[in-house]
Formats: structure tokens, sequence, C-alpha cells
């Protein structure tokens, strides 16, 4: 099957797996510990039942709506994903072209294999930047004054990484700083000549946004193993105000999932929150962000954008998520998916997946215009619970 067949997202999933070797995929794939969270992300999006409404002119559908000023497309983005280089050479920037043609937000990982310059060139209206923070605080600083200066629309300051979590599937793979890979994982990787041929000719992609901050001379390796003495920190409420002085435009926090830290963000100028638990890959026992939006929104729903991302796997997910009160989405590991599958041609194929998508289930649900979708689009018991099965 090719990406021109693929029909959903899941299509193309597969073929990336075909493409890479599995310690790749299992590193895209996993979740921590037990991996229980990857399955309750995806499940809080089944559980939740829509109510259609018919006898609705449904001959267009709108879904275009208004996020911080601009006006975009959809209401869902590509969420920050690191390494892709090292998945799809130069897949970065071709998520980022993807977003822009698309009129949706790409927020490039702080741990992504193209320079956020490069971004800002390509897709200037489009690109966001997302900050790991660094030990060594002047260099993130630094690099928030980088992006600042590139006219970056949005800064999106990831907070639920203090240390490194317990990846089960890579430490069995090797796949970490140094790489210690078992010859079965060699030997498996010779079934994937794409992605062999790629590594040969230019080996471990450079992170390129750290490279000015490594000794001189340092080759992608050396990078990597400088940014693991960097990455993860843990943060304070005093680094999120120094950051936001710092920052003349829109600031994002991503991660939060307490309502007393949406309302201590709300209070030191945050502008908006990506509800998330990291796509299941830190706490294995965190909820899943869409379960937190409600106490969220209730906390400072008022006061600032909530966002949420985890779990996407529809379009139908996207459009629960903001009848349960989210502004905008963000898919990660789907639109992945598609840039390794297929490149430039795969990466636009995931995000029009997820339009059309959309549209159908908007039709569906006679609501033709998205930024009217509201929780009265989701079915609820006599108490005004949500109907599980």
């Amino acid at each position: 099957m090719g990406i021109d067949r693929s029909i959903n997202l899941d299509d193309l999933r597969i073929i990336a797996k075909r493409r890479v070797p599995n310690l790749i995929y299992d590193f895209i794939e996993g979740g921590v510990d037990d991996e229980a969270g990857l399955d309750r992300n995806e499940s809080a999006y089944r559980q939740r039942r829509l109510l259609p409404r018919y006898m609705v002119d449904i001959s267009k559908i709108d879904q275009s709506i208004q996020l911080f000023g601009k006006t975009y497309s959809s209401a869902y983005g590509i969420a920050p994903t690191g390494g892709i280089g090292n998945f799809r050479r130069g897949g970065d920037l071709m998520l980022a072209r993807a977003a822009r043609d698309a009129n949706i937000p790409f927020i490039m990982s702080g741990a992504a294999t193209a320079a956020m310059e490069d971004m800002a060139k390509q897709a200037p209206d489009h690109g966001w930047y997302q900050l790991y923070t660094a030990k060594d605080r002047s260099i993130s600083e630094d690099q928030i004054r980088r992006a600042a200066d590139l006219g970056i629309p949005a800064l999106v300051v990831t907070v639920d990484v203090p240390i490194t979590p317990n990846r089960e599937r890579n430490r069995r793979n090797g796949f970490g700083r140094p790489l210690k890979l078992s010859l079965a994982t060699k030997m498996e990787a010779l079934r994937h000549p794409f992605w062999l041929r790629d590594y040969f000719n230019h080996g471990i992609a450079m992170l390129e946004n750290w490279k000015a901050y490594a000794p001189p001379g340092s080759s992608a390796e050396q990078v990597g193993e400088f940014v693991s003495t960097q990455i993860p920190t843990s943060l304070t409420w005093g680094d999120i105000e120094r950051f936001r002085s710092l920052w003349p435009r829109t600031f994002i926090l991503k991660g939060i999932m307490r309502s007393d830290d949406a309302v201590r963000a709300a209070d030191v100028g945050v502008d908006g929150l990506i509800v998330s638990n990291h796509g299941a890959r830190q706490l294995d026992r965190a909820p899943p962000a869409l379960d937190m939006l409600p106490a969220l929104d209730a906390a400072v729903g008022d006061r600032m954008t909530l966002m949420l991302d985890g779990g996407i796997r529809r379009g139908a997910d996207i459009v629960v998520a903001l009848a349960s009160g989210a502004k905008f989405v963000f898919l990660g590991r789907p639109t992945l998916y598609g840039v390794i599958a297929g490149g430039d041609a795969g990466a636009a194929k995931a995000v029009q997946i997820v339009r059309d998508e959309i549209n159908k289930i908007l039709a569906q649900i006679g609501c033709p215009v998205l930024r009217d979708c509201g929780p009265d689009f989701l079915c609820r018991d006599q108490e005004g619970r949500n109907v599980r099965p």
C-alpha cells in the first residue's frame, strides 16, 4: 500500500512501521512502564459519544477558527516530536511545510533536527517553537531570544519532563546515548534498506538548535551527548516568570494537568495551555488530558486559551475535544507516521485525512461551523455526565 491509497491515519502508521527498524518504531510508538497510559489516552476519546442534530443545512462546512489573533483553516495543528531526522531525513521541515500549506500551526520540537532559523524561513507564520529548558539557563534564554528575533509567533515551554522516564522499549533495544544495540537489533535494521541508506549516508541527525552551545566542532553524536547533560531538568515558577518576561508574543505552557497549576500560570501571564501527559511518555499513571479538561476549563477557561494533545487518532477525536471545551488540538504521532511513510507528500496526506474526517463528522452531527461545536453535541446522562460504554 502506498500513501495515495491510505484512507486513514492507521494506514500511514503501517507504512511507516515497514520503513523504519523496530528500534525506531518502538521509540516513536512506545510509552513508559506498563504503557497503560497509551491505551487510556486513546480510550478517553472512544468512550465519548457524539449526539447528532438533523434537519440542518450542511451543504457548506466551515472549519476555520481564530487562535491568538490568527485565522487557521481548522482547529488542529502538528505537535512537537523530537529526533525526526533520524526517522526521515529532513522531516522537521516537511511537517512545517505541510502545516504552512494547510494553514495550521506546526510546533518545532526542542529536540528538532532542523534549525528554527530554517523553519522561520519556510513557515514564518505557522511555525512555533517548543522550549526544553536547559540546566544552564543561559542556553534557554538565548534560544528564546533567537526565536523572538526570528519573529516566531508562539513559544511553547514544555514543563512535564523533570527527569528521564522509564521507557522500557528503548532500554531493551539499546536505544539511548550511547547506542548499545544488540546483534539481533542490528540484523533487524538490515531489513529496512531505505532507512539504512539514509543512516549510512548521513549518520545520526544533528540537533541543530543546540549545536551552537556544544564544544566547537562537535559531531552530531557529541552534540546529542551534550544535550543529554542539559535536559531533562526541573523547572520552577521563577523560570516561567523569567521566560515570560523575555518572550514578546504568545506564551504557552505544555504539560499542565492540575487546576492549581493552571491558575498559577494565568497569574504569571501565560496566554495558553496545552493540557497534556506528553503522549503517555513520561508518567504511565497520569490521566488523559481529555479527562482533565473540564476542571481546567472551570478554573481558567475565561482567562486563557485551553488546548490539548495526546491520543488523537481520528477527526472525530478532535470534534470530541472541542465539544469538551478545548479551543484547539494538536496531534504528534499521526503526522509523524505520514512524514516517515511519504516525506512531503505523506505529511500533507496525514493533514488532509484529518481535515476530511472532521468535515464528515461535522456534517454527520449537524454542526456545519466548527466554531459552534460545543457541549450540546456530547451525549450526557441525566446528571450531566458524559455517557460512556
